[in-house]
């Protein structure tokens, strides 16, 4: 549970504000800690191995998803976005799904926190790639990208431009305009809209990661072609 502890205290909030000093987690003992890291299922909705929530659950794991915008910081661009949680049952079909309308090829980008001494990530980048072999690859790591929280996953087509992303929370993100056939495909699974929903990134969170995850994290970035940073 050490390595949990210390992941957790490198952590950032969604907004990239640093996680507080005093975590729910400090002074937990083992056994608590345990107990709470072993719950998978509030309510119906149930969570991969890659991400907890705060032991004092300030923000309750649940499924959904809400309209917001990301701002450019150098354009000031409004960007329309969709934000969602997916129970882990539906959560990597949606993600297949929502990749359709990017069109045949895609680029990817493969984020990684496996090594970071800070708060940040490394991003690979892969362009150009058939979007039938790609997801036939995903397949082979679904596993990796469902259960691992120092992966994440972003697949575009600068053409349109639209983006999906799975990071490394397992909330799926999509960038862009129009995005009525990604919400089509939400409403298919029976993931709702609701715009006061709060996510696991908003609160205190501990991420899950292992050395079998990372020796697949590399496997996976052989297979993509990506040997360098983005």
């Amino acid at each position: 549970m050490g390595f949990l502890k210390k992941f957790f205290r490198g952590s950032l909030h969604e907004g990239g504000q640093a996680a507080p000093t005093q975590s729910s987690f400090e002074h937990l003992s083992e056994e608590e800690l345990e107990s709470h890291l072993s719950v998978q299922r509030y309510g119906r909705f149930t969570l991969t191995d890659a991400i907890r929530p705060s032991y004092d659950l300030k923000v309750t794991p649940r499924q959904g998803y809400r309209h917001d915008f990301y701002v450019d910081e150098e354009t000031k661009t409004k960007v329309p976005v969709l934000m969602a949680s997916a129970s882990r049952e539906i959560l990597f079909d949606i993600f297949m799904e929502l990749i359709e309308p990017l069109g045949c090829e895609v680029d990817v980008v493969l984020e990684t926190s496996h090594n970071r001494t800070g708060s940040g990530h490394t991003d690979l980048y892969r362009e150009h790639i058939d979007v039938p072999v790609f997801k036939s690859m995903l397949w082979d790591y679904e596993d990796l990208l469902m259960n691992d929280g120092c992966t994440g996953m972003a697949v575009l087509n600068p053409a349109i431009p639209q983006e999906v992303q799975f990071d490394e929370h397992k909330l799926l993100i999509v960038y862009g305009n129009p995005l009525f056939a990604y919400e089509e495909t939400f409403a298919r699974f029976g993931v709702r809209r609701d715009d006061k929903m709060k996510f696991i990134t908003e609160a205190e969170h501990v991420h899950s990661s292992s050395d079998r995850f990372f020796e697949q994290f590399d496997e996976l970035k052989m297979r993509l072609g990506m040997d360098s940073g983005y």
